[in-house]
């Protein structure tokens, strides 16, 4: 399906054209595959790697087939992590964005409070983790009986995290004629069971493995621990990335290669299990929107990285799970793009390179490390690369927020203040239609609304001398 496109599939104008802003412009493999199965109702078992575009093939028709005047949860994602979690929702957001599809993220380590208030709002879409999902279960704060589609994704991960009895017991509390489509790289027994006990006829995709590998160059470059740091050093130089992601096996390794590189001046985060959840949602924000070039992780980060343009990773530690240098390398190469993958491995880690390659199938190139004079001659372009602010060339999620004023007003529940007010009001604005107006948030004594199409401070200047329901309110751009 050489020539396809988006329209093919009949998608509504708002879907369409966020995908537009969004710039998918051709369906990969998976979506080809998933989204018109997805889109008549189908039960759907997905085996893909990382990079593929699996998350999109699952939000599009997600998007697509809620309804907006539904209150109450009509799709629920099952994740294994927090990062994941939080990825997929701002994924499922940005392309229901002009559908004005609101999605929530239900994770642990973040107060339990906050996410029952944001609950009680209207919600089309929950992505959580399993145990914080059961949680709102059994406190009665999750209402599962309008749910019609269930995804579950990373299955396999689930598994290895032993969340998978969890997922079953939600699987339980969903509406049995639920579309359900599940997601895994690989299909262990437990996964295929899960499969056949709560799938009805399910249409099998495989997606080949070399989809993700074909446009990554893979090296290998063969050092000892004790010279790992100088030759990251002199492979960084020579390849100057404009982003790069170093993976460690231990948050010991990621805290020394972190200080190393911000000693030798470069600019770099780490991320890894021990930082607290805001830390970690920080540093992958300052990745996304390009506040430094280097990012140093263990493998709890590689899931849920989606930053296109990620053109190098590098494992400083060969990753002891073999299936974990695929979800590691997949952080580059993402939809078709080239990317670079270099591993650097001492003898003791010769065993997990063999077991890697008999893995993907393939063997890594084996290079020699960059030389002295490789290193001199590269050094001032990476020193007038590393001087100069990293240009982020494909942040979705900016592009989409750019034409979009969020507006607080000082009225809410308390004041009987209703979204069908708000968005009366706003309407009512001259040059302003309904369609200039996204997600609504109403809390006790605050509203939010998002304002599109550029006409943020037209209602802003307008609501001066505006009243909602009668009632003068303050109105003022959100500060988040």
């Amino acid at each position: 399906m050489e020539n396809s496109t988006f329209q093919q599939f009949s998608l509504s104008n708002e879907i369409e054209k966020a995908l537009d802003v969004l710039k998918y412009t051709k369906p990969t493999d998976v979506q080809n595959e998933v989204i018109p199965r997805a889109l008549e109702n189908q039960d759907i078992i997905v085996q893909s790697q990382t990079g593929s575009g699996k998350t999109a093939a699952f939000a599009i028709p997600i998007c697509e087939k809620v309804s907006w005047e539904e209150n109450s949860p009509q799709a629920l994602v099952l994740a294994p992590t927090r990062e994941l979690a939080a990825q997929v929702r701002e994924d499922i957001t940005n392309i229901g964005r002009f559908k004005r599809i609101k999605a929530l993220a239900l994770y642990g380590r973040e107060p339990i409070a906050f996410q029952k208030e944001e609950l009680n709002q209207k919600t089309h879409v929950v992505v959580g983790t399993p145990g914080r999902v059961m949680d709102h279960i059994r406190q009665g704060t999750l209402q599962l009986d309008q749910v019609k589609y269930l995804v579950i994704d990373e299955a396999d991960e689930m598994l290895k995290m032993g969340f998978i009895d969890e997922v079953e017991a939600i699987i339980q509390q969903v509406p049995s004629d639920r579309v359900t489509m599940l997601y895994s790289a690989t299909l262990p027994r437990a996964v295929e069971q899960l499969c056949q006990q709560y799938m009805e006829d399910p249409a099998k995709i495989k997606i080949k493995t070399e989809m993700t590998t074909a446009t990554i160059q893979h090296d290998l470059y063969e050092v000892k621990q004790s010279e790992k740091l100088a030759t990251l050093q002199d492979v960084a130089t020579v390849e100057n990335p404009d982003s790069c992601i170093i993976f460690c096996n231990t948050q010991e390794h990621v805290e020394e290669v972190c200080t190393e590189l911000q000693e030798s001046g470069y600019t770099c985060e780490q991320i890894h299990g021990g930082l607290e959840q805001d830390r970690r949602f920080s540093v992958m924000d300052g990745f996304k929107t390009g506040q430094f070039r280097y990012l140093v992780a263990t493998d709890v980060a590689a899931r849920g990285i989606d930053v296109d343009n990620v053109s190098l990773v590098i494992n400083y530690d060969v990753p002891i799970k073999k299936d974990s240098y695929v979800h590691r390398t997949g952080r580059t190469g993402r939809a078709g793009k080239q990317g670079k993958a270099i591993t650097l491995a001492d003898r003791y880690e010769e065993k997990y390179i063999a077991s890697i390659e008999r893995y993907i199938g393939f063997a890594l190139e084996r290079k020699e490390v960059p030389s002295t004079k490789e290193v001199s001659e590269s050094k001032p372009s990476f020193m007038e690369k590393m001087a100069a602010p990293r240009i982020v060339k494909n942040n979705k999620t900016a592009r989409i927020n750019q034409d979009i004023m969020k507006l607080h007003f000082n009225g809410g529940k308390k004041k009987k203040i209703r979204a069908m007010d708000l968005v009366g009001t706003i309407s009512n604005i001259p040059n302003v239609t309904a369609d200039d107006i996204g997600i609504i948030t109403i809390k006790d004594n605050w509203s939010y609304v998002d304002i599109l199409n550029g006409k943020g401070s037209l209602v802003l200047e307008a609501m001066e001398h505006t009243t909602v329901k009668g009632k003068k309110l303050k109105v003022s751009k959100a500060m988040k």
